[in-house]
């Protein structure tokens, strides 16, 4: 990964998806416009086999359609769904909503937004996060290598990464492709004592904010030990600051711009 001098790399979670409905191209899009130096995104697997960037099992949130699960859904089918309009459900009475182009409310395959991170003007790491349980199992894992490999992002020096909260996942990522990068989510106790026991030297450690707040002696043993810490979601000014002083590599926010500012100002970075 690409990591700025003494400060955070900030990664975009799911996009700048405080201001723009998440998972988005039109999310994606602003979060590099604000200078985002990663993109996070949620994959699952749609019936026919294609990777689709969205986080929840169902798709009742963020279109409201009711008891649809992603995991029995064509493509197509899911292409015919606004994946916008939750956001602002008042715009069409709102003169002063922003207009949200046609193409930006599809579903996002993870094949666009990778095809949008190669073809930007500058280098953008990526940090896709493989949901599990799933009817699919290993068949995401094998999915996703497939991809990035298509893309010559599935060995040493890719700008991807690959997080799970499921060791079962990030070992299958690591026997497909060795180089990729894995990050093993941890929110609770019971997750850091699994990643003490199973995780492999290079694997990353990816606690929550929440889970840091409240156990600090968590954070300084990660730091003791050396281990890379990439922590989500990171917010506000003070949570950026806690992770400052961890020393963390990275932080997937939702305020990518808030956060590159703030970084700038406590770590003197001028860039």
């Amino acid at each position: 990964m690409r990591q700025p001098d003494g400060r955070p790399q900030v990664v975009a979670h799911r996009g700048s998806s405080h201001a723009t409905p998440e998972h988005t191209l039109g999310a994606y899009v602003r979060a590099l416009d604000e200078g985002a130096e990663g993109l996070e995104c949620d994959v699952r697997l749609t019936s026919d086999g294609h990777l689709v960037c969205v986080h929840d099992r169902t798709l009742d949130r963020v279109t409201g359609t009711r008891g649809s699960v992603v995991s029995t859904m064509k493509l197509a089918q899911l292409d015919e769904l606004d994946f916008a309009a939750w956001k602002n459900p008042w715009a069409d009475l709102d003169d002063e909503a922003p207009e949200i182009d046609a193409d930006a409310r599809r579903v996002l395959t993870l094949r666009r937004l990778l095809e949008t991170v190669a073809d930007y003007d500058r280098p953008v790491d990526l940090a896709i996060e493989t949901k599990h349980p799933t009817r699919y199992a290993g068949l995401v894992e094998r999915r996703l290598v497939q991809l990035l490999d298509e893309f010559g992002w599935a060995g040493k020096g890719s700008p991807a990464r690959v997080m799970s909260f499921s060791w079962l996942a990030l070992t299958r990522i690591k026997k497909l492709a060795p180089d990729l990068e894995v990050v093993f989510l941890l929110d609770r106790q019971h997750a850091w004592l699994l990643a003490r026991e199973l995780a492999a030297e290079d694997w990353i450690a990816g606690p929550g904010i929440a889970f840091l707040r409240e156990n600090p002696r968590i954070g300084r043993r990660l730091a003791d030990l050396g281990r890379r810490i990439h922590v989500w979601t990171v917010n506000t000014e003070q949570d950026l600051e806690l992770c400052v002083d961890l020393g963390v590599e990275a932080v997937i926010t939702d305020r990518p711009q808030m956060a590159l500012a703030h970084l700038a100002r406590i770590t003197g970075d001028a860039r």
